[in-house]
């Protein structure tokens, strides 16, 4: 081998696991989340406390690690979006999505929740007001059958049992999209861990302002077990694979990060499957490959097209 290539290849390879092991963090998220509920905890309390937990551990992050310049420097314009942008998806976008999985399975919920790059390009062609180019159209209408298949739409009984979940997951998605067509905006002028930092603030402040005057209380758990899976909820499920996704993609690049992320949807089914008996059915699971093979090939045809397309 020769020498030179050798820390390429280390930091492809460390940025590859990142992504990897980021994404399946994240992907545990409903299944830690359904623990949660077993006990008791209702998830507008969780995720209010998982908001304001998660925000100390961003700043301790972007402050150890060299965005306090950004942070100070940052336009007041960029901290505003970022705020906003963060009280749309990690606020009301995360009520809509812990809410859903009240009612349906975690596998179903990141299947779902996947759909969000597909949105990011409809959007974008609504405000360019340009067609995407036809390969990637027919890539988003086969993720929508995915999205069909998985929520039973051929199955009248599946269908009435999720759909309400289901609706509520791609509105989350929905909220996400928007939060990527912002922070690609602004993360130019002040990095994305400064954005981060920002947006995980005003989340925070949006659910403090929203929860606190409409109960006159603060949420807490039900037990201390309860407390040792929520700070597994905060660290392990949001904090880490947020940090471990960006570092990863600045390793290998988003083309790439997008093909390695692809194991999230997957990781969940397995996992939900050993550890709280969740099983799918085949046409479920075949919603699922069709979202997950829709959205990469989605991400791969919209990061190679020309620039002048």
């Amino acid at each position: 081998m020769n020498p030179a290539g050798r820390p390429r290849t280390a930091a492809t390879l460390a940025g590859t696991l990142l992504v990897a092991a980021g994404a399946m963090l994240l992907a545990i998220k409903g299944v830690i989340t359904k623990f949660i509920y077993a006990r008791g905890m209702d998830y507008e309390g969780l995720v209010v406390i998982r908001s304001v937990l998660a925000v100390p551990l961003f700043w301790a992050w972007a402050l150890r690690y060299g965005a306090a310049s950004a942070i100070v420097r940052a336009p007041a314009r960029a901290v505003a979006a970022a705020a906003f942008a963060g009280a749309l998806c990690y606020s009301l976008g995360s009520l809509l999505d812990f809410y859903a999985l009240t009612l349906i399975d975690a596998s179903l919920e990141r299947a779902l929740l996947f759909t969000y790059p597909a949105m990011v390009v409809i959007a974008g062609a609504v405000l360019a007001r340009r067609l995407p180019a036809p390969r990637v159209s027919g890539a988003i209408a086969l993720t929508w059958v995915g999205v069909a298949l998985a929520v039973g739409a051929f199955d009248r009984d599946v269908l009435s049992a999720n759909v309400t979940g289901a609706v509520c997951v791609l509105l989350c998605a929905g909220t996400f999209a928007t939060y990527f067509l912002i922070s690609e905006r602004y993360t130019r002028q002040v990095g994305s861990l400064a954005f981060t930092v920002f947006a995980m603030t005003g989340a925070a402040v949006a659910l403090v302002l929203w929860h606190v005057p409409r109960h006159w209380s603060w949420p807490v758990a039900p037990d201390a077990a309860s407390w040792v899976l929520i700070a597994l909820l905060v660290v392990f499920s949001t904090v880490a694979p947020v940090l471990m996704l960006a570092e990863g993609v600045r390793r290998i690049g988003a083309e790439r990060g997008a093909i390695v992320s692809t194991v999230g949807p997957p990781f969940t089914i397995l996992v939900a499957w050993l550890a709280i008996d969740e099983r799918l059915s085949l046409h479920q699971l075949a919603g699922t490959a069709l979202i997950v093979g829709g959205i990469l090939f989605v991400e791969l045809a919209r990061r190679r097209r020309p620039a002048s397309a």
